[in-house]
C-alpha cells in the first residue's frame, strides 16, 4: 500500500513543477492519479498490462534521451562531488566541487541505504502476475532477471549522470524533481518542462504496476483467510479484485493526507516523501528478512521440492539478503527524522500478527497457497498422517477468477 503512495507523491511533485501549480494542490494530484489508475486496474488485466507495456517503454525512452543529452556535459568531479562536511557534520556546498566520494564516511553511505533500496523495490512483486502467465516456470524467472538487469543499467546511469550536471548533488539532495533539474541543465527551462512531463510516464509506469501488485497481494491474503474475507470479493463483470484495490488505495490516501495536514504544508513534500519512502522500505526489509529465512527453511527441510528455477546464489544469497535488510533497518531506526514512520510500520506488522493469532488462523480456506502448504506438511509427516486442512474453497462470489 505504501509503495504506490510514494510513487504518486513524486508524480504529483513533478506535475506541480511542470504546470507551476502551488504545493497546496498536491493532494488533488494524488486523488486524481489514484482514481484514474485504480479504475484502469478494475477495468481488467488485459487493458492494465497493455497500458503497462506502453508506459514502461515510453519511460525507458525518456531516460535514454536524458542519458544521451547529459553524457556530453557531465562533470562528475565538479557537480557530483560538490558536498562536504561542515562544522558539526552539517552538509555544505563546495562551489568548485572536488569533494570526497563519501563526505560523511561509511556511516553516511549506509544511512542512504533506504534510498538505494528504493531503486529496486517491488521487483519481487512480479510473481503476483504468475496466474496470468502462460508458462510461469519459464516466464517468471525470465521476467525477473530481465527486470533486474534493466533496473541495474537504468539506476547506474541515473546515479552517475543526474548528479554530474547542474545544479549538482548538493541541491539534488533536497529536490523533489531531480530528473527535471537535470533536464533544465541540459535543455533549458522550457523544453525541460516538456521532457519532464514525458518523464512522468516513468512514474506512471511504476504507480500503475505496483497498484496491480497491491490489489493482488491483498486479494490473495484475503482469499486464503489471512485478511478479512470481504477483501477477496471480485468485480461481477470484470472479475478483478476491486474491493482490495479500493481498500488498499483508501488506506494509502488516508495516510498521505494525515501526514500532509499533520506535518503541515510548510514542511514540504520532500519530508513527506522521505517519510513514506522510509515506511515502504521498512516494510520491504521486514518482508525480505522473512522471505530469506523461509528460503533457508525450505532448502533445508524440503530439498526434494520441485524447483523449476533455482537461485544461483543459493543460501549465500539469502544470507546476504538478511544482512542487508538488518543493516538497512538499523540505520533507518537511527534516523531521527524517519524513525517514527519505521516504528509505525513495525506496529502495523504487530497488529497483523495479533489479528492472525486471534482471528485469522481460525478462518483459513483452502486457497492454492494453503493447499500447497497442507500437502507439503502431510508429505513431511509421512504416509497415513494427515493434518486438518483449512476449510475448502472460498465463499460464493469470492473464488479466484485467476486460477
Amino acid at each position: 500500500m505504501l509503495t504506490p503512495a510514494v510513487v504518486v507523491s513524486f508524480l504529483a511533485t513533478y506535475l506541480a513543477a511542470v504546470f507551476d501549480t502551488p504545493s497546496a494542490w498536491l493532494p488533488l494530484y494524488w486523488i486524481g492519479a489514484y482514481a484514474l489508475f485504480v479504475a484502469l486496474n478494475v477495468r481488467g488485466v488485459e487493458l492494465s498490462f497493455k497500458v503497462t507495456v506502453v508506459v514502461t517503454l515510453a519511460a525507458l525512452a525518456c531516460l535514454a534521451v536524458f542519458w544521451v543529452s547529459a553524457l556530453p556535459v557531465a562533470q562528475f568531479e565538479r557537480y557530483a562531488l560538490n558536498i562536504g562536511a561542515g562544522p558539526g557534520g552539517a552538509p555544505v556546498e563546495l562551489p568548485a566541487g572536488g569533494g570526497p566520494i563519501l563526505p560523511f564516511g561509511l556511516k553516511g553511505a549506509l544511512s542512504a541505504l533506504p534510498f538505494a533500496v528504493w531503486l529496486f523495490l517491488a521487483i519481487e512483486q512480479l510473481p503476483l502476475a504468475a496466474e496470468e502467465s502462460m508458462d510461469p516456470s519459464r516466464d517468471m524467472p525470465r521476467g525477473i532477471i530481465l527486470g533486474m538487469l534493466t533496473l541495474l543499467v537504468s539506476a547506474g546511469l541515473i546515479l552517475w549522470l543526474n548528479p554530474s550536471v547542474a545544479p549538482g548533488a548538493f541541491r539534488l539532495g533536497t529536490s523533489g524533481e531531480p530528473l527535471l533539474d537535470g533536464f533544465r541543465a541540459t535543455f533549458g527551462t522550457g523544453l525541460a518542462k516538456l521532457l519532464a512531463l514525458v518523464a512522468c510516464v516513468g512514474l506512471v509506469a511504476s504507480f500503475h504496476t505496483i497498484l496491480f501488485a497491491k490489489g493482488r497481494q491483498i486479494y490473495s491474503l484475503s482469499r486464503a483467510g489471512y485478511f478479512p474475507r470481504v477483501l477477496s470479493i471480485t468485480h461481477p463483470r470484470h472479475k478483478t479484485p476491486h474491493v482490495a484495490l479500493l481498500a488498499g488505495s483508501g488506506v494509502a490516501l488516508a495516510l498521505m493526507l494525515a501526514l500532509w495536514f499533520g506535518m503541515g504544508v510548510e514542511k514540504g513534500a520532500a519530508v513527506i516523501q522521505g517519510m513514506l519512502l522510509n515506511m515502504a522500505v521498512a516494510g520491504a526489509m521486514l518482508s525480505y528478512l522473512l522471505q530469506a529465512v523461509s528460503f533457508f527453511v525450505l532448502r533445508m527441510r524440503r530439498p526434494e521440492l520441485p524447483r523449476p528455477y533455482r537461485s544461483p546464489l543459493g543460501l549465500a544469497g539469502a544470507a546476504i539478503t538478511i544482512v542487508l535488510a538488518i543493516v538497512t533497518l538499523a540505520f533507518q531506526l537511527l534516523d531521527p527524522v524517519f524513525v517514527s514512520g519505521v516504528l509505525g510500520v513495525g506496529a502495523w506488522f504487530a497488529l497483523g500478527l495479533a489479528w492472525f493469532a486471534l482471528v485469522g488462523r481460525h478462518r483459513l480456506v483452502l486457497a492454492p497457497e494453503e493447499a500447497f502448504a497442507s500437502a507439503a506438511r502431510d508429505a513431511a509427516r509421512g504416509p497415513g498422517v494427515k493434518s486438518s486442512p483449512p476449510r475448502a474453497g472460498a465463499p460464493a462470489g469470492r473464488a479466484s477468477p485467476f486460477s
